[in-house]
C-alpha cells in the first residue's frame, strides 16, 4: 500500500519545529515539512503559493497549514490537485477575520507594527524579565525562525489584505475555542478543540496525533 504524502506548512515566521511533536502512523503516512521562502519583490500571495507548489514532489498530497500557513495552503491548492487541505488555527476566508484585522486593513495600521521586536528576540533574552517571560522568549526564539524584514512586512500585509471572501467547503478546519488571534465566534464549520489556543499545534499535539489520521483519511 502506498503511503499518503502529507505536507505541513508552519505559521507566520514560524519554523517547522512547531511540528516536532506531531506523529502520524508511519505505515500509512509520509510526512514532509515546508519552510518559508523570502518573497520576491512585489510577489503576490498567489504567485508565492504557485512557487511553493514546486516543492511538492508527490501527486495528490494532503496539505496541512497552521495560521498564515493555512491561508497559504488554500492558495497552493488552486494550482495543484490535492487529496485534502487541512487548516489549523487559521481562517477559510477574510469574513472570519476579527474586527481588529478588518480595521487594520482600512486604516493600514498593520504598517506600524514594530517588526524590529520580532527580529531581535535573541537580544531580548539577554535581559532578565523573570523566569516565565524568559521561558516564553526562548520558545519564540526556537519557533520563530524567519526574521527577515522583507518577509515579515510581506507576510503581515498578505494576511490583512487576503481577498478570499468565500469559504471552500472541502477545506477541513480545526480550531481551538480559546484562540485569541482568530476568535472562535467568527469561525464557521470547524472541528472545535476544547481549550485550544492559537498555539495548539504545540500544546494540543496529543489531540492532533489521535485525530489527524482519521481526519486525513475521511473516516
Amino acid at each position: 500500500m502506498s503511503k499518503v504524502p502529507v505536507y505541513f506548512m508552519p505559521g507566520l515566521a514560524a519554523s517547522t519545529a512547531i511540528f516536532e511533536r506531531i506523529k502520524l502512523p508511519e505505515l500509512e503516512f509520509e510526512m514532509f515539512f515546508l519552510e518559508w521562502e523570502i518573497p520576491l519583490e512585489r510577489e503576490t500571495l498567489q504567485d508565492y503559493a504557485k512557487r511553493m507548489t514546486e516543492k511538492i514532489k508527490h501527486e495528490n498530497p494532503v496539505l496541512i497549514g497552521v495560521s498564515f500557513g493555512g491561508i497559504l495552503v488554500q492558495e497552493m491548492a488552486r494550482f495543484i490537485p490535492v487529496r485534502k487541505v487541512v487548516i489549523i488555527s487559521s481562517v477559510k476566508s477574510n469574513l472570519e477575520f476579527p474586527k481588529r484585522m478588518v480595521l487594520a486593513k482600512s486604516t493600514k495600521a498593520y504598517k506600524l507594527i514594530p517588526l524590529n521586536l520580532v527580529q531581535n528576540i535573541d537580544s531580548l533574552t539577554k535581559f532578565s524579565f523573570g523566569k516565565k517571560v524568559n521561558e516564553r522568549l526562548k520558545l519564540y526564539e526556537k519557533f520563530l525562525s524567519v526574521r527577515d524584514k522583507r518577509y515579515l512586512d510581506w507576510a503581515i500585509e498578505q494576511v490583512i489584505l487576503w481577498e478570499r471572501t468565500e469559504c471552500n467547503p472541502d477545506v477541513v478546519h480545526i480550531h481551538g475555542d480559546a484562540d485569541t488571534v482568530f476568535p472562535i465566534k467568527n469561525i464557521k464549520g470547524c472541528t472545535v478543540v476544547k481549550g485550544g489556543t492559537h498555539a495548539m499545534i504545540i500544546a494540543k499535539y496529543r489531540w492532533l496525533n489521535a485525530n489527524l489520521p482519521r481526519i486525513i483519511l475521511g473516516r
